[in-house]
């Protein structure tokens, strides 16, 4: 799916599913495996949320976001990543994540299991962010 696609396809169906390219959500979405549903979602956003947005630069982004700014911007890191991404707003976002199927089994984002690892994933970051940061020192990247 080419990118200018992906916005024409939320607007048209309101949802959005593809195999994600990329390994910044992993351990949630692995890459070109996992398909992945989106469906058109008009903000706010709420932490633990999984929203996709684009960037200034035109790429595109599924991400977590960690806060809420009091100005209504958002805080937003990739599972596997520990560089936070600041500026994030309303106006960036096309729609969020509500599953991720996996060798055929839908993972909803309201499922008790997805909602635990969300809330450990990101309440301990600094804690995975410290062993993302000795596991590439270890790999030498």
């Amino acid at each position: 799916m080419i990118n200018s696609s992906i916005e024409a396809e939320l607007n048209k169906n309101g949802t959005l599913v593809y195999t994600n390219v990329g390994d910044s959500m992993f351990p949630l979405i692995r890459s070109n495996g996992d398909l992945i549903v989106i469906k058109k979602h008009n903000g706010p956003f709420k932490k633990y949320d999984v929203p996709l947005y684009k960037r200034e630069s035109g790429q595109y982004v599924l991400h977590r976001v960690l806060k809420v700014k009091k100005d209504g911007s958002y805080v937003i890191c990739g599972d596997n990543r520990f560089s936070k991404e600041y500026g994030i707003t309303d106006k960036n976002m096309l729609g969020i994540l509500h599953s991720v199927i996996r060798n055929g089994k839908e993972i909803k984002t309201t499922d008790v299991k997805y909602k635990i690892y969300s809330h450990i994933w990101c309440d301990f970051f600094l804690i995975r962010s410290l062993i993302l940061i000795i596991k590439r020192i270890i790999k030498g990247k």
